[in-house]
């Protein structure tokens, strides 16, 4: 997804971009210090130091700015998941790989409050659900295609809504993680770590 689908206007020249970038800057220094509920408008601009009608030039509420914020973070994933799986020739080196890709992704959400907050809030928005929504079913597309060919043919398709759910149920997983004590959370998603590799390995060990 492109980082600024959310804006009102696209920033084209340097100076507006750099402007966005300081906006989204302090956007989320002011999420990790007290949560998004609670950030105003009046105190992005301020923060990042332009003129609020500069700020809503580009943003129309702060529902944009969340939104933005949120496809960053869906493209960093994305990253991550394109770099973990390049050149996998294995069924196991695939576990393994995708096992440390679910540790960093949980990993992510203990030491970023900004995700945390932003992740958190994706069942009472709309827009922000749909968003989590795509953004599983893109990991999942990108997951199966990387692997594929350790998959049996007859199956490849099946495996493909497999890695979408797999996505999906990924971040509940963590969010559920996140929401209780640290060893309570560590708890479960080991759990949840010997469940996926039960469920993709009957797919890649085939």
């Amino acid at each position: 997804m492109n980082d600024v689908a959310a804006l009102r206007r696209k920033p084209t020249q340097a100076r507006a971009l750099e402007r966005v970038e300081r906006i989204l800057t302090a956007a989320s220094e002011l999420i990790a210090e007290t949560g998004s509920d609670a950030v105003k408008m009046t105190e992005v601009a301020e923060r990042a130091g332009v003129p609020i009608g500069s700020l809503y030039q580009y943003f129309p509420d702060k529902a944009a700015i969340l939104k933005t914020l949120a496809e960053r973070i869906g493209a960093r994933v994305r990253a991550g998941i394109a770099a973990s799986l390049e050149g996998v020739d294995t069924g196991a080196e695939a576990l393994a790989r995708l096992d440390r890709l679910l540790e960093n992704y949980y990993a992510m959400f203990l030491d970023e409050p900004v995700v945390r907050d932003i992740w958190s809030g994706t069942q009472s928005d709309k827009a922000l659900q749909a968003l989590d929504i795509e953004d599983s079913r893109a990991n999942g597309r990108l997951v199966a295609g990387a692997l594929k060919h350790l998959v049996p043919r007859r199956e490849q398709a099946r495996f493909e809504t497999v890695c979408f759910l797999t996505m999906q149920l990924t971040g509940a997983a963590v969010r559920l993680a996140i929401a209780v004590d640290r060893k309570e959370g560590d708890r479960l998603m080991a759990e949840y770590r010997r469940l996926l590799q039960t469920e993709l390995g009957a797919f890649l060990r085939a």
